[in-house]
């Protein structure tokens, strides 16, 4: 028994429109393209410590810099972390204080709802 070209042919271009719009759809996982750097790797300061991530919890607090679990009062380099907020961490360098942010050049607003303090 022998199928009908035409049956093939309407298979086939099923197929391919069911693909077509799958490759389409952009990852909504992605970051925004101003988070990362053309090399695929996150911006970070000029030493090459970025902060990946902030942990912040009932008893503890601590940050992912490059990659490395560091606590508040650990070290990562000769970086000692002295500070951990919601969207930044502070290092002391030797003398000097370094900031790293987790989202570099993002500022939060406030809606109108907070800034009437309801």
């Amino acid at each position: 028994m022998r199928t009908p070209r035409c049956v093939l042919y309407a298979a086939g271009l099923l197929l391919a429109a069911l693909a077509w719009p799958a490759a389409a759809i952009e990852d909504p996982t992605r970051p925004p393209a101003g988070l990362r750097s053309g090399t695929g790797q996150r911006m970070g300061s000029g030493d090459g410590l970025v902060l990946e991530s902030v942990i912040i919890a009932p008893d503890s607090r601590s940050a992912i810099i490059s990659g490395e679990h560091v606590m508040l009062g650990g070290k990562i380099g000769n970086a000692r972390l002295v500070k951990v907020s919601e969207g930044a961490v502070v290092l002391m360098i030797g003398s000097s204080q370094r900031r790293l942010e987790l989202y570099p050049g993002v500022r939060k607003r406030h809606g109108a709802y907070e800034r009437r303090g309801e």
